[in-house]
């Protein structure tokens, strides 16, 4: 052969090889996004976080239910090529499926197919790092989509073809500063917040215009010199006080209100920065023209714990005593489940009560709703404290799920884990971990006699009363939950690396599938030409992965074997 002949060739298999793997886009018929679509999306949608901006992440589609589960077969699957955890839920609009995933990555796919239209991959910078190298999907406005960086920039995409339309640097990643969330676009602003509470960043939420990505207003979570909150602080404390924001907040489009989940604290221990130390540990009411704080709510004060409650409250409409009113609704880091009335310049309390078992919290009180504390619990310096939950809490971030058809809430939970750590001050070193403990002396211990671990909780918020438990006896559970009309649950979380769906009246287990690797991903539904679709990330690590490193050895089925690497799997009903 000659050289000539061995170059066609060669080009003829690379042609034929480029093929296989070509991509379809761009995408031709893209549906634009608007306020009225965003504030009641279409059944078949998926187009925010938790599917609507009151956050209850539910689902309105019922053709997969209670009678008819068990049908349910793989559709598709699509494997993202990167590893660690994957946190996003699929975003579809209209047929059009986007996917983030850990290393700044975005696909966009045919939501009936799994064919791909396009990839965006930004390229990260080499000196990064962070905690949590993930994210949790991607916002959309007009004919744009939005991304949050892990080096700490917000960057504009055109859906229809991935390609950068505008990118605006939020922080400097270099002093600890990043994000993981899902931006959350309001009437054309982008609102995103930042992560880094554990490096002794002050934290904060920030509006820019989708258009353009200019930065339209800045709120910081912790309150400077003459702002309502900054009595609460001692002397400099606030300028490194924590109060990262970085989950997704839910949005009253009546009030025109953006509620915020606030972080913990910096460093861990209480007693290095004495005070209530608003906001941390809270929820903010925030106006989206301005960034201005309405009012707020703090789940518990002088935060010692790492029990982040940046996870968004539910917006739920509910009755009480005979009364309506509109709630907030937040199974809380801190162990208690948590009860609010909202209104458009105050938030009450209403009623709180312990969902797991903890020490730290002897009750609540009535008037205020200030968690009342048990100080043999609370970690100090120079002086091991344990308590019950551990730093993850009684629920981390995976969010819960409300389904107005049963009126219950679906809590993602953890029982029987306790932890402690020695406080020790240390010096504060810009883009360094700044704990107030060595990492190598945090602990998570295993009850004793604990007979499980995760648990799937269904609670009526009216009453207070736990309606059904499933039980799981060998794994934390460490992911979103999703309801939907048909009566289901959807819930990964496990490191079986098991899919599963729930009787959502019942508990009953309905059916499972094992997948490639864990799932802490919200699962999602969505509907394309009269098929209803549900689909998940697979895709282990982050949080999921030291809870199980922590455990594996103390607590016999806690193998350490989990893999890694992300898939996002598609079901449907077979229709044979």
């Amino acid at each position: 052969m000659t050289s000539k002949q061995w170059l066609l060739s060669s080009c003829v298999a690379f042609a034929c090889l480029m093929s296989t793997y070509a991509v379809a886009g761009p995408i031709e018929n893209y549906s634009s996004v608007t306020s009225a679509r965003l504030e009641n999306p279409e059944p078949g949608n998926w187009m925010l976080y938790r599917r609507t901006y009151d956050g209850q992440g539910f689902s309105p589609l019922n053709q997969i239910n209670t009678s008819n589960v068990k049908d349910l077969k793989p559709a598709w699957t699509f494997s993202t090529g990167v590893l660690e955890g994957h946190e996003a839920p699929p975003i579809v609009n209209n047929g059009v499926m986007f996917v983030a995933t850990p290393m700044g990555q975005v696909i966009a796919l045919n939501a009936k197919t799994g064919e791909e239209y396009w990839r965006y991959k930004r390229q990260l910078p080499d000196d990064l790092f962070q905690l949590h190298p993930t994210s949790r999907g991607v916002g959309l406005w007009e004919d744009k989509l939005y991304l949050a960086t892990t080096d700490d920039h917000v960057v504009a995409l055109d859906a229809k073809t991935g390609k950068v339309v505008w990118d605006t640097k939020v922080q400097d990643y270099k002093k600890g500063q990043y994000m993981t969330l899902m931006p959350l676009v309001v009437d054309g602003k982008v609102i995103v917040g930042g992560s880094g509470g554990e490096f002794g960043v002050r934290g904060y939420v920030v509006g820019f215009d989708a258009n353009s990505g200019k930065e339209l207003w800045r709120t910081f979570t912790i309150p400077g010199e003459g702002e309502p909150g900054h009595e609460t602080w001692s002397g400099d404390d606030w300028k490194s006080g924590g109060g990262s924001a970085w989950m997704t907040g839910t949005y009253d489009r009546d009030t025109k209100t953006v509620y915020w989940g606030v972080g913990n604290a910096a460093p861990w221990p209480g007693s290095m920065h004495p005070g209530d130390n608003l906001y941390t540990s809270s929820v903010i009411a925030l106006d989206p023209d301005n960034g201005k704080i309405k009012t707020h709510f703090q789940y518990h004060q002088n935060d010692s714990w790492d029990w982040d409650e940046v996870d968004a409250p539910m917006l739920i409409d509910m009755q009480r005593d005979g009364k309506s009113f509109k709630s907030l609704v937040h199974p809380g880091r801190d162990a208690i489940f948590w009860v609010l009335e909202r209104k458009a310049d105050k938030i009450n309390y209403v009623a709180g009560w312990p969902f797991v078992k903890t020490n730290v919290w002897k009750g609540v009180e009535a008037e205020t709703g200030r968690p009342i504390l048990d100080p043999e619990h609370k970690p100090v310096l120079g002086k091991r404290v344990e308590f019950c939950p551990s730093l993850w809490g009684g629920k981390d971030w995976p969010s819960a799920a409300y389904s107005p058809n049963t009126k219950l809430v679906y809590v993602p939970a953890n029982e029987n884990f306790c932890g402690g750590f020695t406080g020790e001050k240390q010096p504060l070193v810009p883009g360094q971990l700044w704990l107030g403990t060595k990492p190598e002396d945090i602990g998570l211990t295993p009850a004793p006699n604990a007979d499980h671990f995760g648990e799937l909780q269904a609670w009526d918020p009216v009453t207070g009363k736990k309606v059904w438990q499933h039980d799981y006896k060998t794994s934390q559970l460490f992911g979103a939950v999703t309801a939907t009309a048909g009566d289901l649950v959807l819930a990964g979380g496990t490191n079986d690396r098991a899919f599963r769906i729930f009787n959502a009246k019942t508990g009953e287990l309905l059916w499972e599938q094992k997948t490639n690797s864990g799932i802490m991903a919200m699962p999602m539904s969505y509907e394309v030409d009269g098929t209803q679709y549900i689909a998940v990330q697979s895709g282990w690590g982050v949080d999921a992965q030291r809870i199980q490193d922590a455990l594996a050895g103390k607590v016999k089925g806690f193998e350490n074997n989990v893999p890694q690497g992300g898939v996002i799997w598609v079901f449907a009903l077979d229709k044979k």
